[in-house]
């Protein structure tokens, strides 16, 4: 009996031992191509608007409303696109992918409240660009391969945003937000189903 016991205990431990191991090893596949496609879309028409009002105040309320409509058009095709691949948002590889996304995206608000309270705008797409990038970087370790290179693109970007004035940066800012989801959306899309 007792050796009955201990048998059954080491193959519940091996059983655990392999279902973490599985999750350790698999990747948070709910990256929402045609998700991406659209967020790309309206940061276009966000960069072409703030364009015209670069260097009034409008033009951070303008990048402000398009972060948080990207957010909800992300949020909602991510949750979509999850469900559809019966994919958890609570296990392992999404609880990583989340933590090491949210973290560089937290820092970059913080950072826009401490720029805009002192006015510099300026420096505020190469923040962007940067941690938003570094968001992707650090949270592809996670996901599937495409999403790291797409964060280094956005990190390139917010490199070259942070030796030109407001009014290129802003174009920079189109390229990241709008032409690099578009592209990637279509990627990911076509390669990864939705």
């Amino acid at each position: 009996m007792y050796e009955m016991t201990q048998m059954h205990e080491h193959a519940i431990n091996n059983l655990r031992y392999i279902r973490e191991a599985m999750e350790r090893a698999s990747a948070f596949t709910s990256i929402p191509g045609w998700g991406g496609v659209w967020v790309g879309i309206t940061a276009l028409g966000a960069a072409v608007l703030a364009q015209r009002v670069v260097y009034r105040r409008e033009w951070l309320y303008i990048w402000l409303g398009e972060a948080v409509l990207a957010a909800l058009i992300a949020g909602w095709t991510m949750a979509r696109k999850a469900r559809r691949a019966n994919v958890s948002f609570t296990g392992a590889p999404a609880r990583r992918f989340f933590m090491s996304y949210f973290a560089p995206l937290v820092a970059a608000a913080m950072l826009t409240l401490l720029l805009a309270r002192f006015g510099f705008r300026g420096a505020m797409p190469a923040t962007w660009l940067l941690l938003y990038g570094a968001s992707f970087v650090t949270s592809g370790a996670f996901s599937i391969r495409v999403v790291p290179v797409m964060g280094v693109c956005f990190m390139l970007l917010g490199i070259a945003a942070c030796f030109v004035p407001l009014a290129p940066a802003n174009v920079l800012l189109g390229l990241g937000f709008g032409v690099l989801h578009v592209v990637f959306g279509f990627i990911i899309a076509r390669s990864y189903g939705g």
